[in-house]
């Protein structure tokens, strides 16, 4: 048995919340129209990918849910709501950038 010590498992189940991110996977079935504001912020959908990181660093599988913002004003009111839930990757930034800075 090594000597580190495990991650507390809120970590683990903040990293779950990355899964919201696979919801942006709906906008290639039903993409929202190009004339619809919002691109900048669709555009943020690709940030989801730093969810992966969440293999190496606990926690940081949360940052996945910015997948979600894809989905942004789309015009169907249901994926939208789930655009909303894009912002919960936030939470998942604190541990990649403690990761980076070496703590």
């Amino acid at each position: 048995m090594s000597g580190a010590a495990s991650p507390p498992v809120w970590l683990g189940l903040l990293g779950l919340l990355g899964l919201i991110g696979l919801a942006g996977l709906m906008g290639l079935r039903h993409p929202v129209p190009r004339s619809t504001p919002g691109a900048g912020v669709r555009l943020l959908g690709l940030l989801g990918l730093l969810g992966l990181a969440g293999i190496w660093i606990p926690g940081a599988g949360a940052a996945g849910a910015f997948g979600a913002l894809g989905l942004w004003n789309h015009p169907r009111a249901d994926l939208h709501r789930w655009a909303r839930l894009g912002w919960l990757g936030l939470l998942g930034l604190p541990p990649i950038i403690r990761a980076l800075s070496g703590g």
